[in-house]
């Protein structure tokens, strides 16, 4: 799921610069529970939070869709066999395509 990825992206960007979750939590003005449901990939964050959370982590929200983007891509890429793509994108998955709005 999408908010699995952006969650993972947050944390492995909180952990990287060596900040504890209530660190980037007080930085970004939301709860410590509801940051970490985030992370977890439990909650549905809205682009303020987003926004928020990446900024304090010096990021901006372009920044963190770009990273959990790439993720996707890289994910989804892995799934699919080299013999079957038929004119889709190389999703892997039902869809036909994806839109992202911040």
């Amino acid at each position: 799921m999408w908010r699995d990825l952006v969650g993972d992206v947050l944390r492995r960007e909180r952990l990287a610069q060596e900040r504890t979750l209530k660190d980037v939590a007080d930085a970004a003005r939301i709860s410590m529970p509801y940051l970490s449901e985030v992370e977890r990939g439990r909650k549905e964050a809205s682009s303020e939070v987003l926004a928020a959370a990446a900024h304090a982590l010096g990021l901006g929200l372009g920044d963190l869709l770009s990273l959990a983007q790439g993720e996707l891509v890289r994910l989804t890429s892995r799934q699919v066999p080299a013999g079957s793509r038929t004119g889709r994108a190389r999703t892997g998955s039902s869809y036909d395509g994806m839109c992202l709005a911040a």
